[in-house]
């Protein structure tokens, strides 16, 4: 199961080479906002090399590519070499992603499954249409453009982005999507805080979450995957709704007293899976 992704920047090879042994599930390797417009072909090229030499051993790796035209370049640099997908910035319609679509199967990567990332208004207004665009996988919601976007300062609690957060995590399960991606933070010292904020996208029902440090992939790790003693309670609820379905019941009682139902069932199968 992945939970960690870990942005890398595209024009540091050094940090390429590192980031293979972080312990991250999966690498998103920047030729957007961390490489200057002027080092942008030729990182591209540098990257479509590192690619192409990366072990069998490895964690999964992800590009992001520019939007528009200059990510359409992008594709064309990378094509055929060894990469899981595409993180795609600043989409703002499926229409962006149709266009893409076409560039990807013509550039012989028919399969590759794509996260458009969400970083502005239209974006999330637009994100039931943008989760049902072709090759869509998961979404992703990119919050430091979006609250620009929107004229927002985050408090402590980051409620000013409660919204928009529900909104994508609303689109993805009525498209069918696996839960989408946490925002990244730019918290990597204080890590205590970083896990109080990691649990609260928890709760509002993201699954993992992109790091900008390695730090931070423990914490998130931790957060993320379930205990052994939430995996035994799941399982004792599914024994127990069998049981009373055997019975002629639909619901029962748990050892906490609290009356279990299908839907309660749905979240202890998901648990599990």
């Amino acid at each position: 199961m992945t939970t960690t992704w870990l942005y890398v920047p595209g024009d540091r090879p050094d940090r390429l080479a590192k980031a293979l042994r972080t312990g991250a599930d999966e690498l998103i390797v920047d030729l957007e906002d961390a490489v200057p417009v002027a080092a942008k072909e030729r990182t591209r090229e540098s990257v479509a090399g590192w690619l192409r030499s990366l072990p069998a051993d490895r964690p999964a790796v992800t590009v992001r590519v520019n939007p528009g035209e200059l990510g359409h370049a992008d594709v064309r640099a990378i094509a055929g070499a060894g990469l899981d997908g595409l993180c795609v910035a600043k989409v703002e319609s499926a229409g962006e992603l149709r266009t893409l679509d076409i560039v990807l199967t013509g550039a012989g990567m028919p399969g590759l499954p794509v996260v458009p990332l969400l970083e502005s208004a239209a974006a999330v207004l637009a994100a039931p249409e943008i989760a049902a665009a072709p090759r869509v996988a998961r979404l992703q919601l990119g919050e430091a453009d979006l609250a620009a976007d929107l004229g927002v300062t985050p408090g402590p609690d980051e409620s000013e982005l409660l919204w928009a957060r529900s909104q994508v995590v609303a689109a993805s399960a009525a498209a069918g999507l696996r839960p989408p991606i946490a925002p990244v933070s730019t918290e990597f010292r204080d890590l205590e805080a970083f896990r109080v904020t990691t649990l609260r996208l928890k709760r509002l029902g993201f699954r993992g979450r992109a790091c900008v440090h390695p730090a931070q992939l423990p914490v998130v790790a931790e957060v993320f995957t379930p205990s052994s003693a939430e995996l035994d309670r799941a399982r004792a609820m599914l024994a127990g709704y069998e049981a009373a379905l055997a019975a002629g019941s639909a619901v029962f009682v748990g050892d906490d007293g609290r009356l279990v139902d299908e839907a309660v069932i749905r979240a202890a199968r998901e648990l599990l899976a």
